[in-house]
């Protein structure tokens, strides 16, 4: 199929390197191989969707189909792609459901339709289909998912989501979409207060990160630390007007958050 064979690029390690520019610890070499080869498996899955539902240079709903049904190959082991052969190895180890994988793809279905959301209430719903999947992921991947611990990792995700959003409201623009509600542009405009106002409604939401770590122990205590402590360090470097922050600074504020 023309879809299949293009997306076997860009390669499985091309997709991965991304992660060394995201709130995403997949390049915290100090974690053990196996979580490590774990994160790499949900952060691929998750750029991969993303690259064709934003970059693909074609049907993006028809490689959008392509990549639904590679998933249920890869449940029944059977996959084609590098990555969702990774996925095939990855549920039988955790036993995770299809259902979070298939919320990250409905979230690009979206992407080819809504371009904008009015308010809050509803870009927060479609952070359940981007971004809070992504957590449950990574909670399975160390055998830590609770109903409280989901509940807490869903703020969090939703705060990584909303400060990506942030930092990439050029790069959305230029594809036709905002992601910032359309309330709070029509209160603040595009000023300094409106990214202050974002910032601190996703700190708010980092909070619940801080139990949710100290409910952890070992490796995965600090693979969910790196999570919270990027999205406090991007929001620290947004509000001083910087679209990204330093490793140096994304790793003080782990320690701060594995610290408690």
């Amino acid at each position: 199929m023309t879809v299949a064979r293009a997306v076997e690029h860009p390669s499985a390690s091309a997709i991965l390197a991304k992660a060394q520019h995201e709130n995403f610890p997949v390049a915290l070499r100090i974690l053990p191989r196996t979580l490590r080869g774990r994160l790499e498996t949900i952060y691929g899955f998750a750029r991969l969707v993303d690259d064709l539902g934003d970059e693909w240079d074609g049907d993006r709903n028809a490689a959008l189909d392509w990549l639904e049904a590679e998933l249920e190959r890869a449940f029944e082991g059977r996959a084609e792609h590098p990555l969702l052969q990774r996925i095939t190895v990855f549920v039988r180890e955790t036993g995770v459901t299809r259902e979070p994988f298939q919320r990250l793809i409905e979230a690009n279905r979206q992407d080819q339709v809504v371009s904008r959301y009015a308010t809050w209430d509803e870009l927060a719903h479609y952070c359940t289909l981007s971004a809070n999947p992504v957590g449950e992921l990574v909670l399975a991947s160390i055998g830590a998912a609770t109903p409280e611990r989901i509940r807490q990792s869903d703020d969090v995700c939703t705060a990584l989501q909303l400060v990506e959003h942030l930092q990439d409201v050029a790069e959305d623009e230029a594809r036709g979409r905002f992601y910032i509600p359309a309330e709070d542009l029509e209160r603040f405009g595009m000023t300094p207060a409106l990214t202050k106002f974002e910032v601190e409604r996703a700190r708010t939401l980092l909070a619940s990160g801080v139990p949710l770590v100290a409910s952890l122990r070992g490796a995965g205590k600090l693979a969910v630390a790196a999570f919270v402590g990027g999205g406090r360090a991007a929001a620290n470097a947004l509000e001083r007007g910087d679209r990204f922050a330093g490793k140096p600074e994304r790793l003080l504020e782990t320690w701060r958050v594995f610290r408690g």
